[in-house]
């Protein structure tokens, strides 16, 4: 499992002052109130203060006081060490634990590796590139186990709740 989660990714700057215009990659974007510091390229920056514009987070970080600094800032992530990380309830997990678990269909067909996680309004979807893309829905009629520890997802048939090519 990833040790390193990332919370937000800059996107541009936000005034005069070095104010970064975050994308948060987080469940709750109020989160960033509870944060203390970020990691943006592996070095830990304090926040000094951030607020909230539709579906966006103005971050102050601090040493990035002006726009030009702020420039340099855009399309990086923001992150933060695991144990920072905001606990998860029951039968949910981070993303980044998700990416990369191999997915196998109750007979033990291997389907591939989850390349990427698709967050909708209605339920997540795992998207599968190779050997042949595959869109599966994250519904517990569905999806059956997920065992991060062992980075191993098992599904129902894709025949059972997919008509196949």
């Amino acid at each position: 499992m990833k040790e390193i989660l990332r919370v937000g990714k800059i996107v541009n700057t936000h005034g005069l002052k070095g104010e970064v215009k975050v994308i948060p990659l987080t469940d709750d974007p109020k989160r960033y109130n509870e944060l203390e510091f970020v990691l943006i390229d592996g070095v830990k920056r304090n926040i000094e203060s951030c607020k909230y514009q539709k579906d966006r987070v103005i971050v102050k970080v601090e040493g990035i006081n002006s726009i030009e600094e702020a420039e340099k800032y855009k399309n990086k992530y923001m992150e933060i060490p695991r144990e920072y990380a905001v606990p998860l309830e029951d039968d949910t997990y981070y993303i980044a634990d998700i990416i990369g678990c191999r997915v196998y269909d109750t007979e033990g067909k291997d389907l591939g590796e989850v390349y990427d996680v698709i967050q909708t309004k209605n339920n997540d979807v795992y998207w599968i590139k190779k050997p042949k893309e595959l869109l599966i829905p994250v519904l517990l009629d569905i999806v059956i186990d997920i065992d991060v520890e062992s980075k191993k997802i098992i599904i129902k048939p894709v025949g059972e709740w997919q008509d196949e090519d």
